[in-house]
């Protein structure tokens, strides 16, 4: 068996644990089947770094191979270009896009070490599979340095249409790198074709066939490659969370009113501003269901060094306090928002336990959270999803109210709509929703990548 190398930003190395949610969870089930070795990151930070060996360890059969970052590389590459510049241009929110070229510069230079590092750790028979938008230039930088194994990329986040593209520095180098790879893989089709065109367009790509591309002699496949969860070990970690003292709590606190759940990263993204402002929009526009509904937001902070969050936070603080000054009474408030993580089992319960899940960010590329919250549902009583039309999850949730997350009426309306759902259309809608993830797994997602990027004709020349 060929030894698959995993190589993303940040490695939850062992000593940490995995970490609810995100890449870590996703591929934990395929490199404990598959062996092999996972580089990247180790999240820490010292001004030495640049000139330290990887750290090397192993557990339960895997690799660890990671290497730590400067300040200044924390500061320019990791919140600024990936962070500040990247991450808002893979969501199409050119408002929170912020460049310097001084981060970029900074870019360059830590995928020139993640190469300059990985190079003398690899293995003639290596399958190498790169993740997300923080190593865009990594399969190119490989190629130059003679690397000839298989190389797969797959980005995590949406990808932007051409003219959105434009606005990158070096957006066309990024798209020639990527060409470098052996297989690109990307969340939805919509994502694929976005990358097929500017690729054709910018770039000079030629399509040949329905998943294949051409760059300066090389072949790339591109497919469509929907992340994924487990389910049925998600239902009944749901199931299990009942005899939890949170959930009790929670439960008995609630008095008999509706809960409304959502859980997020406080991220720019995630729409938190206008999901709370369709909240109480909501509350406006049906007045009968005040003291009726309570709802629980989760929102654990991430990236505080980042401008765009910062004033996310300031901006969320001020919605809170307005709302439940205006609206609230002495025995209900009817918005909660917690800013610190909780365990996954202990979200899990407050999934199956909620009414309603309010699920809508201004861009996505998937949402496993939505996934998660139809997992968690009692099949015989399920709650309602409301997701976000512009999450790539509602392609396949599409039984879900899909709604525009920037029309506060549109979202008043949908929890409305949930409010006064009968059981029966509740069932089915969660059957067909439960129906299109039920069969699929997060392993399942990472072997049809890794099938397809085994069997790719390695056909590169150096660059």
């Amino acid at each position: 068996m060929k030894r698959l190398v995993i190589v993303s930003n940040r490695v939850p190395v062992p000593k940490e644990g995995l970490r609810p949610g995100g890449l870590a969870v996703v591929l934990k089930d395929l490199l404990a089947r598959k062996g092999g070795m996972w580089f990247g990151w180790n999240g820490t930070c010292h001004p030495d770094a640049a000139h330290l060996p990887p750290a090397l360890q192993k557990a339960e059969g895997v690799e660890y191979a990671t290497i730590g970052l400067t300040p200044a590389e924390h500061r320019n590459y990791y919140t600024g270009f990936s962070n500040s510049t990247l991450w808002p241009l893979m969501h199409s929110l050119p408002e929170h896009i912020h460049f310097e070229r001084r981060e970029l510069a900074s870019y360059w230079s830590v995928n020139e070490r993640f190469c300059e590092n990985l190079l003398p750790l690899l293995r003639a028979d290596d399958v190498i599979w790169i993740h997300d938008y923080h190593l865009l230039p990594l399969a190119a930088l490989l190629r130059r340095h003679g690397v000839r194994q298989p190389i797969g990329f797959f980005l995590h986040t949406p990808f932007p249409a051409p003219d959105m593209l434009a606005t990158a520095p070096d957006g066309g180098t990024f798209l020639r790198d990527l060409l470098r790879a052996d297989l690109l893989g990307f969340q939805t089709a919509d994502d694929t074709a976005n990358f097929i065109f500017a690729a054709t367009r910018k770039a000079g790509a030629v399509v040949i066939g329905d998943d294949a591309l051409t760059f300066e002699g090389h072949t790339v496949r591109v497919g469509t490659f929907p992340v994924e969860i487990d389910p049925t070990r998600f239902a009944a970690t749901a199931r299990d969370a009942a005899d939890l003292e949170d959930l009790r709590r929670l439960s008995g606190s609630l008095a008999g009113r509706r809960l409304v759940f959502g859980v997020d990263r406080m991220d720019p993204t995630k729409g938190l501003d206008h999901r709370l402002a369709g909240y109480e929009r909501f509350l406006e526009t049906y007045p009968q269901r005040e003291r009726q509904v309570t709802f629980l937001q989760i929102a654990a902070e991430s990236r505080t060094d980042v401008a765009s969050y910062q004033a996310l936070r300031n901006k969320l603080e001020h919605q809170i306090g307005q709302l439940n000054a205006h609206r609230g009474q002495a025995d209900w408030t009817p918005l909660r928002f917690l800013t610190r993580g909780s365990p996954r089992p202990t979200v899990a319960g407050y999934m199956r336990l909620a009414d309603i899940g309010y699920i809508t960010p201004l861009r996505d590329g998937m949402n496993l959270v939505a996934k998660e919250f139809i997992a968690a549902q009692d099949p015989e009583n399920p709650g309602v999803l409301i997701l976000s039309r512009l999450a790539g999850a509602a392609k396949q949730l599409d039984a879900a109210i899909l709604v525009n997350p920037l029309d506060h009426d549109d979202m008043a309306d949908a929890l409305e709509r949930a409010m006064v759902m009968s059981a029966a259309e509740r069932r089915e809608r969660w059957q067909s929703c439960w129906n299109s993830i039920a069969s699929r797994t997060a392993l399942g997602w990472g072997l049809s990548f890794l099938n397809i990027l085994e069997g790719a004709k390695q056909a590169c020349p150096p660059a």
